[in-house]
């Protein structure tokens, strides 16, 4: 299959985006996919360096630009250096993408408070910090976009609660942060993949089975589905959408 080609009048050319945790999965799909619309994009990563430069060198061979960054999202003063060093690269900072994330899973009398507290750091602090960070250099117009998840409105299965809890903090702040950065023309929001393949939730994995007959289309989400609505909100064509919650999930919550 043909891989395509970067134009250089493509809707984010001259921008300057940020995707955390995109090594793999929906994270790498929406980095090649902003990309391939223009952007030169910094991904982060925990523990991939393989994948992650993998990415990069995909972005590469379609013309685009792309470096990688070695940031646990859980990691303030990582976080922090990464955007840094973003700036120090490409000038600036016009797109975040707040898609970094980890879940663990079990009954919550058994979660034991050090998981949970990891599972808070990477899925809230981490995109507080990130966000933060981004704002310094952001200049009016920008776009902030979160992954949240669907299981803040239909909760599918039991053991997810702690995951849940912090995607439904991504929701909260998503809406705090359009009144603070409207006057600004920065559009703030939040994606909510429904069932999607990838490490996390394989399509293959053990709640696939649960999942998959509630899901309209009868078949799991791919990275690029999730990607294709990120482009169009970090696009000039969504400078009037801010604080929507946008569920992209194959109708599985509706």
């Amino acid at each position: 299959m043909s891989t395509p080609t970067t134009s250089a009048s493509g809707p984010l050319t001259g921008k300057v985006a940020i995707v955390t945790g995109a090594s793999r999965g929906i994270g790498a799909a929406i980095a090649l996919r902003l990309a391939r619309d223009g952007a030169k994009v910094a991904i982060t990563f925990a523990s991939s360096p393989a994948k992650a430069d993998a990415v990069v060198s995909e972005i590469a061979a379609f013309g685009g630009t792309a470096i990688a960054l070695k940031a646990d999202a859980g990691d303030t003063a990582a976080v922090a250096q990464a955007v840094a060093d973003t700036v120090a690269k490409f000038g600036g900072v016009d797109i975040l993408v707040n898609n970094a994330g980890m879940s663990i899973g079990g009954a919550i009398q058994d979660v034991k408070i050090e998981d949970f507290e990891r599972v808070l750091a990477v899925n809230v602090k981490g995109v507080f910090v990130a966000t933060q960070e981004s704002l310094r250099h952001m200049k009016d117009g920008g776009r902030i976009i979160n992954i949240g998840s669907t299981m803040t409105e239909y909760a599918a299965f039991p053991t997810a609660s702690v995951y849940t809890l912090t995607k439904g903090a991504v929701a909260g702040f998503t809406r705090g942060l359009v009144r603070d950065l409207g006057p600004r023309g920065i559009t703030v929001n939040n994606v909510l993949p429904g069932p999607t393949d990838t490490d996390m939730n394989p399509a293959d994995g053990p709640v696939a089975d649960i999942v998959r007959p509630g899901i309209a289309v009868q078949r799991y989400g791919k990275g690029q589905d999730i990607a294709g609505m990120v482009a169009y909100l970090a696009s000039p064509e969504a400078s009037f959408v801010t604080g929507a919650h946008i569920v992209v999930d194959g109708g599985f919550t509706a």
